[in-house]
């Protein structure tokens, strides 16, 4: 049991990457607190996981562009488990459109979303692992946070972002004990990434050409999650780590 005694805090946790952050770290020990919008979703996640270990894990509804539920939401946690130890900031969303077509609404919906939500969660997150007397905050770029991509304008300046904010905040909050990390996530498999009128075929074409020449499953994903949670992963702090499959790692095959 790597997280017996901690309590996590995961945004976006009702389905994809976040729901497998939860369900593997609530299997590791901890209490998790599975904070999202989307209701029905979030509550049949916490339920497949209570089923498995009672009482492990609560549904808190969050709009991580919200600084009052933010506040609200954290209170909540500690309310129901006590101060939290893990904050896995994974909320966001994506809108794909060229730079001319690009609306002011949807750029800002992105990076409301995905840069302010991880900003508000590293704010009020903090103050209630210093509570905790310490613990680890993980925040999620991507590979467009490491590189541009065309139509992603809005997506790879929140991601960059992210990174910038993972930095500065690992170095103030440090001595207080708290370690912040980005996990970088290369193509996986989860809604964010569906593409319409898409099959199978479809994208093993297009991901077959990168080194492992496949898309992730969220849970390979959530295992980096859990090292970065883990005393494993203790003297790390203010990098980037990168699940991508060899997407970063050069051009793609032939």
């Amino acid at each position: 049991m790597l997280l017996a005694g901690k309590v996590a805090f995961i945004t976006g946790g009702a389905r994809g990457i976040g729901a497998a952050s939860a369900a593997l770290l609530a299997g590791e020990g901890a209490r998790v607190v599975v904070a999202d919008r989307r209701a029905d979703e979030a509550a049949a996640t916490v339920a497949a996981i209570n089923a498995g270990h009672p009482g492990s894990a609560l549904f808190v509804a969050l709009d991580v562009s919200s600084e009052a539920g933010w506040q609200s939401a954290i209170a909540e946690a500690e309310a129901a488990f006590g101060p939290i130890s893990i904050l896995v900031n994974n909320a966001g969303v994506n809108r794909v459109a060229p730079l001319d077509q690009m609306s002011l609404e949807n750029f800002r919906k992105v990076i409301d979303t995905n840069l302010v939500g991880t900003f508000l969660g590293l704010k009020y997150g903090a103050e209630s692992l210093k509570r905790a007397g310490g613990g680890s905050i993980i925040n999620f770029s991507s590979v467009q946070g490491m590189e541009g991509r065309q139509g992603f304008i809005a997506y790879s300046a929140s991601k960059f972002g992210i990174r910038g904010l993972t930095k500065s905040a690992a170095i103030e909050l440090g001595p207080f004990n708290i370690r912040v990390n980005a996990v970088v996530p290369g193509p996986t498999k989860t809604r964010m990434i569906e593409r319409p009128g898409w099959v199978d075929e479809d994208y093993d074409r297009t991901y077959g050409k990168y080194p492992l020449g496949r898309m992730a499953n969220a849970d390979e994903v959530a295992r980096m999650v859990l090292f970065l949670a883990s005393d494993q992963s203790s003297f790390s702090t203010g990098a980037d780590f990168i699940v991508d499959g060899g997407t970063l790692a050069g051009k793609p095959r032939d």
